[in-house]
């Protein structure tokens, strides 16, 4: 398959993610307030979408408190800054084991319906959330993201009915594969987007072959983003460009600028945008990122 560069390129920025990175970097931000800001700069530097989780603002550590998405919601609203709104509805699904013996969900698990999983997508509204198309081995303790055909339909369904378009997450080619099937089902409308997740232990591995596997089973007519871990972020910014797709940069991916420096969200993006500019591509707005998605842009609360 030949390659096509994509021109009218748009920049993800994932703010904070879910990862255990809270105490490897101080601009990782905790807080609903802290990571309101950092996508606010996020989008001042470039970023047309914010993909958003959020944290407990004392520990740190991954939460799914509805009162936290409300609030990074309402800041990001009220501030009048121009930019896509993306949460994440991966938590819920995690199960840890203890040992090898007694194969039962231990303490650390987060299990959660399909009602629960979405509740903050349903009440926030962002104008995209986050599906992660199958179950997967993660490179943390025995931890095991748990989705389900069954549960990624309900969830799907619900999120359609709340007027939010779907970004698939796809971590291996099976899940694409899926993705295809609830697309072919009519349970994830058009316009298909997804999110090609590289590098991720244990999905695909970041190299080109694997990658390019990924690619070629994008079918035509989809919008796609890449994006790699680490130190291979910013060269996956050049891959996704010269592949055809859009780019997703972040601390929920990479904590640093260069070697022995740590990055903010701002400075990946403004990166990004560089890389791009020197491809001879344009990072596009977000006013064309929703033209081109039909995305629905919402306005503050009223208070």
């Amino acid at each position: 398959m030949p390659l096509t560069m994509n021109r009218e390129v748009f920049i993800t920025c994932a703010v904070t993610g879910s990862g255990g990175t809270q105490d490897r970097s101080p601009h990782v931000p905790r807080s609903p307030k802290q990571i309101a800001e950092s996508a606010i700069a996020a989008a001042k530097a470039g970023a047309a979408v914010v993909h958003c989780h959020v944290r407990d603002p004392e520990t740190g550590k991954p939460s799914r408190k509805l009162e936290y998405y409300r609030e990074v919601t309402e800041r990001i609203r009220d501030s009048d800054t121009d930019v896509v709104l993306n949460l994440t509805a991966g938590m819920g699904g995690d199960i840890y084991f203890e040992g090898t013996e007694d194969m039962v969900a231990g303490p650390r698990s987060d299990m959660a319906g399909a009602e629960e999983r979405v509740a903050h997508v349903v009440e926030c509204r962002p104008e995209i959330c986050t599906l992660d198309c199958g179950t997967m081995n993660f490179n943390e303790a025995d931890y095991v993201m748990v989705n389900t055909p069954g549960m990624l339909r309900d969830m799907a369904r619900r999120m359609t009915a709340a007027g939010v378009r779907i970004e698939i997450e796809a971590f291996d080619t099976g899940h694409l594969w899926l993705a295809k099937e609830l697309v072919k089902e009519g349970v994830i409308p058009d316009p298909v987007l997804v999110q090609l997740c590289m590098g991720v232990p244990w999905g695909a591995p970041d190299d080109l072959n694997t990658y390019m596997a990924m690619v070629n089973n994008v079918p035509a007519g989809w919008h796609w983003s890449a994006f790699a871990l680490g130190r291979h972020q910013m060269p996956y910014v050049a891959a996704a460009v010269i592949g055809g797709g859009n780019v997703r940069v972040g601390l929920e991916d990479n904590l640093w600028l260069d070697k022995g420096v740590l990055a903010t969200n701002a400075q990946l993006v403004e990166r990004a945008a560089t890389i791009i500019e020197n491809l001879g591509a344009r990072v596009i707005t977000p006013a064309e990122v929703r033209a081109r998605l039909r995305l629905e842009k919402r306005a503050p609360v009223a208070k």
